[in-house]
């Protein structure tokens, strides 16, 4: 059983031995309704905060919308394209990840706030996790949407959503993706990912 108690099907498949959360993680669109203890949900952005940033500039934020509040969980829906909303609305919590795309410090272009917003989410992701909690992410969203419902201000951009939640089973999924959620995961050798002296000379271990 995985850290989540799913289906050993979905627990990755290790080469080298990692921490259970990392193999446990894993992105659902089977999602529970069910609303989420808010104690919980703080602990997820709490966790994103302490994510580490270039210069410590901390470029990310986050809008929120949790179920109980149906109207502020259908604005924040609305701002995720028609094909993720399908799935994407049987979650407690919806989230959109928001970068600065200038450096505080000095105006210039953070050229690495894209990066560090992935480092935040992940660290949530981790906590979601660890809690019994899925995290979907997704790239597809509607950024000028966004920035007309939420006034986001000029020098941010809304790059990803997340929806949150407790897993469910995957019978009531549509067919196309009640399969992604019951095959098995898989990735890319380490062999063909990080290499040494030259591109494409797999790293010996």
């Amino acid at each position: 059983m995985s850290w989540l108690g799913q289906d050993d099907v979905k627990r990755a498949q290790l080469d080298h031995e990692v921490h259970g959360l990392v193999a446990a993680r894993w992105s659902p669109y089977a999602l529970s309704p069910e609303p989420l203890d808010p104690a919980d949900v703080a602990a997820l952005f709490e966790a994103a905060r302490w994510a580490p940033s270039a210069f410590n500039e901390q470029p990310w934020r986050y809008l929120v919308a949790g179920r109980e509040d149906e109207a502020a969980f259908a604005r924040l829906l609305s701002c995720l394209v028609e094909p993720n909303q399908t799935w994407a609305r049987h979650a407690g919590v919806l989230a959109l990840g928001v970068v600065a795309t200038t450096l505080a410090r000095n105006g210039h272009p953070n050229g690495t706030a894209e990066h560090d917003l992935g480092l935040a989410s992940a660290q949530l992701v981790l906590e979601a996790t660890a809690r019994g909690l899925v995290v979907h992410q997704m790239g597809g969203i509607l950024p000028e949407r966004a920035r007309e419902l939420y006034g986001i201000p000029a020098g941010f951009v809304a790059k990803t959503g997340l929806a949150i939640a407790r897993p469910a089973p995957a019978d009531a999924l549509p067919e196309g993706l009640r399969e992604r959620d019951l095959v098995p995961r898989t990735r890319r050798p380490l062999a063909e990912t990080v290499f040494r002296e030259r591109w494409g000379a797999p790293a010996e271990w």
